[in-house]
């Protein structure tokens, strides 16, 4: 089975899992350290939230100032339309910012935020109809 492992850097680990853990997400101790956090997405999606400092080890630029520019859209898949609306108000009330307003397209329902960091993440319900 393949494996994806989106790699993020975040200025505080301890900040990234209080907003992550508000939205429901766990995390994986066996991938995670002092400077790095190994949240659970599903069974074979992982993202990797890296303090910069650790993260620089990995690349060989700069780091995307996300106040300035959008490195990534993070899209993750919703079994509803609540949960769409859930995932938002958690978010907000997290500390997450509203990043475009709430997009319907009537087979199609979404969100999008930024985290704490400033990275843009994005929750999208599909009528399975339209899927197909």
């Amino acid at each position: 089975m393949r494996m994806i492992f989106v790699n993020l850097p975040v200025k505080e680990i301890g900040r990234s899992r209080a907003f992550f853990s508000g939205l429901g997400f766990s995390f994986n101790p066996d991938y995670s350290s002092d400077n790095t956090l190994c949240m659970i997405v599903e069974e074979n999606i992982f993202v990797m939230l890296l303090e910069e400092a650790r993260f620089k080890d990995f690349i060989i630029d700069e780091i995307a100032d996300t106040s300035k520019t959008t490195e990534v859209l993070t899209c993750l898949s919703a079994s509803s339309r609540a949960e769409v609306d859930e995932t938002l108000a958690k978010a907000l009330a997290s500390g997450g910012k509203e990043w475009r307003p709430v997009m319907d397209y009537g087979f199609m329902y979404g969100c999008s935020f930024q985290d704490p960091d400033g990275h843009v993440w994005e929750l999208a319900y599909m009528e399975q109809q339209a899927a197909g």
